[in-house]
């Protein structure tokens, strides 16, 4: 009995010593996909576990790719998802409102939506990623285009909208078929809480489902630390913790 109890023991640790062996570290980089006749890039980031992951598609603000964005996307991988940084002004990004305002105008919209669904494709087809559980997130322009995404990619498993703008159309709103999950402020001018009450309304009256919260003291773009004047700390940590447990339901 004590001879078969070491056997088990010892197989135990066999296990656990291969699939130690078989982890990778999480690692992250740039990687290039088809968008169109285009060839695109975008911020890769991987778990360092095995076998098929969820993964996230991650949109930027009006800033574009930078830093923070990449961090958002480590930060998923490290839930483990296959987190997709996607880069919809092409290696360009702003330091300045005023200069992010004029990339946000000068991209075509059409292009931005082509490069969203390329990325979800390009996701799909690795061998590390579930191709049925991929989902979408985004804060401020990337908020709306996630929306925008899930709009126009019926197979997109979940939806994540950060203060993003939303549609008003009900043949929009129908053709959403992801959850939605939205976080919002009560002091954004831009989208202010009657627009976000009425779209919640609106999806589900068409029966759709929808998950959105309103912080008080809270205005536009109050989950990025980098908004020194914006941002909100215990509402970030709170709109973190939706998000994780909203991709958990509905992705994993």
């Amino acid at each position: 009995m004590r001879a078969r109890f070491i056997v088990l023991v010892s197989a135990i640790t066999l296990v656990g010593l291969v699939c130690t062996l078989l982890a990778a570290p999480p690692k992250s980089e740039t990687v290039s996909y088809k968008s169109g006749d285009e060839t695109v890039t975008g911020y890769l980031a991987l778990p360092g576990s095995p076998g098929r992951h969820p993964a996230i598609i991650v949109i930027h603000e009006w800033w574009g790719l930078n830093d923070w964005v990449k961090e958002q996307a480590q930060r998923f991988r490290d839930q483990g998802y296959v987190a997709l940084a996607v880069d919809l002004y092409r290696g360009k990004s702003a330091a300045d409102p005023a200069q992010a305002h004029e990339l946000m105008r000068g991209m075509p919209h059409d292009r931005a939506l082509r490069d969203l669904k390329a990325a979800f494709d390009y996701l799909a087809s690795r061998p590390d990623v579930n191709k049925n559980k991929i989902g979408s997130v985004g804060w401020c322009m990337g908020g709306g285009y996630s929306l925008e995404l899930a709009e126009n990619e019926p197979k997109l498993a979940a939806c994540a909208v950060n203060y993003g703008a939303m549609p008003t159309d009900p043949t929009l709103i129908q053709k959403i078929n992801a959850p939605l999950l939205g976080n919002f402020g009560a002091e954004d001018r831009g989208i202010p809480p009657d627009a976000v009450r009425a779209f919640e309304k609106a999806m589900k009256d068409a029966g759709k489902t929808i998950d959105a919260k309103i912080y008080d003291s809270a205005g536009h773009a109050f989950e990025n630390p980098n908004n020194k004047a914006g941002y909100r700390q215990d509402a970030a940590v709170d709109a973190w913790a939706r998000m994780l447990g909203f991709f958990g339901r509905t992705l994993k």
